[in-house]
């Protein structure tokens, strides 16, 4: 082990990994910074921009406000310890795989397993929230199976034509979220301040009445109704910041991966404060919680259900933008279902690399692993149950059935941080000398770690079938492989570590005025 802590370079001995047929970071990763950078907003989509609807029904504006921003914390935690952890060690599997590596195998395997089932169960969450979108311009049942059907092929097509295609896709697609996202703060804003054509200046008064929490109806006493109303949401929130980690799963099809996803990773926070927190303010300043257009289950199959911005347009008379920006939803609900197919299907590759799941998913034509793509694109035919039971329905199960995993994968993210933490300082190695690394840690991962156990707590209903599974996975490979947690000097820092030489190629400083500006924003 190098003891001043910097990365193997040429020392003998030291392995590097053979990213078989996407080429290593050595050769030239697939993906540019460019991707890199918008895949964390690749999988913004109906959590946000449809659920938040729900988000405000259920807790008041400033309930979901809270909520988001508390379910915020946890997502920034999480993406420092894996950032910090891909920095270190860029390889395939990912967080899994640091599971397997540095805490216990029969843990990567659970998580593992769980965010494969998490993110391959999220596909047809996006495609449903695509569908109810739709029902804005068409709201016939008849022809709902052939939006469903064009989707779910569309999002299969773009991964099988390999890592190149997704990219690029991911790239405009995540684009033009991004600017839609602005545009919808600040058309907001022009609301909220009188700028409608029906010049009504809003300020905070949906914040007095209906008033800025909402109650669940549950209970009779009114303060205790409203904390209800607010936990109800926590997974609504959570579902909206599902897969930002995502940056992290595809570092070996990048180029120069540890530069690259470091950046991504400090840009995070902004992405997050803007995004997400002031998205759901301004949306808690225009609609009222309690306006019947919001989505909640009480909304008849076939209703035309819509997102809190095209709502607030539509009152404020603002009607050809409307149906803009509503397009532009249904892009950004494919497009996460699209990088949610990308997420499982990768780690699925992983797992099978690693003998934790049938060895056919290992399998690649050309560096594309086809076997997995198609295995994890036949959850999106879950979308199907819409046309029976009612797009609302399929959304809000789906929804509820992934989103305890993904406090299960944050939670594993930061226990297996902690290890990583520990291990470093037991070999000496200083991580202030990897090319990212957080001044917060391990304090941030003790907090995610805290605050996802504790909301995991929260919803015994969707705990009933994800905790046992988890458990269930945990128990079945530590049993049949004996596994044990490993101790300080057993964690490996070193075999199967590409050295920054080999993955890094040299930085090359932006020139003019565009280049500052794209290094900027990308």
């Amino acid at each position: 082990m190098n003891p001043d802590g910097a990365q193997p370079e040429d020392r003998p001995g030291v392995e590097t990994l053979a990213i078989e047929g996407e080429g290593t970071a050595q050769q030239g990763g697939l993906l540019k910074q460019r991707h890199v950078q918008m895949q964390i907003a690749g999988t913004l989509g109906t959590g946000l921009f449809l659920g938040s609807g729900e988000a405000l029904r259920g807790a008041g504006p400033l309930g979901a406000l809270i909520a988001y921003a508390a379910v915020s914390t946890v997502t920034f935690a999480s993406l420092c310890s894996v950032g910090e952890m891909t920095s270190f060690a860029p390889v395939r599997g990912t967080f899994p795989h640091y599971a397997s590596r540095w805490v216990d195998e029969a843990l990567g395997f659970a998580v593992g397993w769980n965010y494969f089932y998490t993110n391959a169960i999220t596909v047809p969450v996006e495609i449903s929230g695509a569908q109810l979108l739709i029902s804005y311009w068409d709201s016939n049942p008849d022809h709902q199976w052939i939006y469903l059907a064009v989707m779910c092929i569309s999002t299969c097509a773009i991964n099988v034509f390999g890592v190149r295609w997704f990219g690029e896709a991911e790239f405009v697609f995540s684009f033009m979220k991004l600017a839609m996202i602005t545009i919808l703060i600040v058309i907001g804003l022009v609301i909220d301040l009188g700028g409608g054509s029906n010049h009504d200046r809003i300020g905070f008064r949906y914040w007095k009445n209906p008033g800025p929490f909402a109650g669940a109806g549950l209970v009779s006493e009114r303060n205790l109704d409203q904390f209800l109303g607010f936990l109800s949401v926590i997974v609504q929130a959570a579902f909206s910041f599902q897969g930002m980690e995502i940056a992290a799963i595809a570092a070996v099809v990048t180029e120069s991966p540890r530069r690259n996803i470091a950046k991504a990773i400090r840009k995070s926070f902004y992405r997050i404060v803007i995004f997400y927190i002031v998205g759901i303010f301004i949306a808690g300043l225009i609609v009222p919680s309690n306006d019947p257009d919001l989505l909640s289950p009480s909304v008849s199959a076939g209703k035309v259900t819509e997102s809190p911005f095209v709502i607030a347009m539509r009152h404020a008379g603002i009607k050809t933008v409307a149906g803009v920006v509503n397009a532009g939803l249904v892009t950004s609900a494919f497009s996460a279902g699209n990088s949610f197919l990308f997420a499982a299907s990768r780690v699925l590759e992983a797992l099978a690399d690693r003998d934790q799941a049938p060895c056919i998913f290992k399998k690649r034509y050309k560096g594309t692993p086809i076997p997995a793509i198609l295995f994890t694109s036949a959850f999106g035919l879950l979308s199907f149950m819409s046309l029976r039971h009612g797009a609302q329905t399929a959304f809000h199960w789906f929804l509820s059935l992934s989103t305890v995993g993904d406090f299960l994968s944050w939670a594993t993210i930061n226990l297996t941080y902690l290890y990583f933490h520990q291990g470093l300082k037991y070999h000496n190695i200083d991580r202030k000398k990897f090319i990212y690394w957080s001044a917060f840690q391990p304090w941030l991962s003790v907090w995610g770690l805290t605050i996802a156990v504790r909301n995991i707590g929260l919803f015994d209903r969707v705990t009933d079938i994800n905790v046992p599974l988890f458990l269930c996975l945990y128990g079945y490979w530590k049993i049949t492989r004996k596994t044990t947690f490993k101790s300080a000097a057993q964690r490996d820092y070193i075999t199967g570590i590409p050295s920054i030489a080999a993955t890094e190629r040299p930085h090359r400083a932006p020139h003019g005025f565009w280049e500052k500006v794209a290094d900027v924003l990308f």
